[in-house]
Formats: C-alpha cells, sequence, structure tokens
C-alpha cells in the first residue's frame, strides 16, 4: 500500500468517528507495509478523555507486536497531533509521523509547544504534513458546522 492508500484507511476511520459524534479523526499504524491498528477518536464513546485515534492506534500495535517500543512503525492521522498524543508517539519511539490537516489550536507539533523541537524531548520522529490536508480539513469544518 502506498503512503496515500494509508491516509485513506485514516480518513475512513475519521468518517466513521463522525458517524459516531466523535470528533473525526482517524489514525492508522503501519509496519512493514501493513497496517497493525486503525482507529477513529473514541472519547465520548468510551467516556475517556485519552482515547484520541493515535492514543487507541498505539495501544493496539504495542499489545499486538508485544512491545511498548515501535521503533519500526508509522502512524498515519487526519489531523495533527496534540500534546498528549505527541508525547505518547515520542514514548512509543515510532519512527514516522503523517499527518493530514494542521491543528492551530490543538496541535503540538508544528502548531502549539512543537514537543519535538523541544531539547528534552528523547525521540523525534520523522514529521510529514499536510497529506490529504484539505480533506481532512474539510471533514472536521464540516462536522463542527453541523454542531453548531
Amino acid at each position: 500500500m502506498s503512503k496515500a492508500s494509508f491516509m485513506e484507511q485514516a480518513m475512513d476511520q475519521a468518517r466513521l468517528a463522525g458517524d459516531r459524534g466523535e470528533v473525526p479523526v482517524g489514525a492508522v499504524l503501519v509496519r512493514d507495509s501493513t497496517i497493525v491498528a486503525s482507529n477513529g477518536n473514541r472519547t465520548l464513546e468510551l467516556k475517556d478523555p485519552t482515547a484520541h485515534a493515535e492514543m487507541l492506534v498505539i495501544r493496539e500495535a504495542a499489545q499486538r507486536l508485544n512491545n511498548e517500543r515501535l521503533y519500526e512503525c508509522d502512524l498515519y492521522v487526519t489531523l495533527e497531533p496534540c500534546p498528549m498524543c505527541a508525547g505518547a508517539i515520542s514514548f512509543a519511539r515510532l519512527r514516522r509521523l503523517y499527518f493530514g490537516a494542521s491543528d492551530q489550536k490543538s496541535g503540538a507539533v508544528e502548531n502549539g509547544v512543537q514537543f519535538y523541537s523541544n531539547p528534552t524531548c528523547h525521540h523525534r520522529p520523522e514529521v510529514y504534513s499536510g497529506i490529504m490536508e484539505t480533506a481532512s480539513g474539510l471533514l472536521l469544518k464540516e462536522f463542527f458546522s453541523k454542531k453548531r
């Protein structure tokens, strides 16, 4: 599968999250061109503020691979990770992060605290932003416009 295919899978997870009434963010964790875990936000469903798409796929992948270090894994997510998720990505030692829409309000990679630029950050994944950015941003805008 290609990078675009993996991001399309993340978009599918984001759409499913939106259908559940969750903020439509989806994530796919990949190792050796194989999807290890995929999910969308589930904070409302699970009554868990940490149930962001990124956190869910990192947890699932760590269980499936029987290792808390995911050195050879890449994460595709539709929205720039928040500080909590950026920290988890670093602690999991993910190799690469691909994300769609930037998040000027809550993002922590290229916006906000810029977690990976901080000298106290022990592991910095390679970061690639703007993948399917327009589609990711539109999905979020449509979701929030319906909520208002």
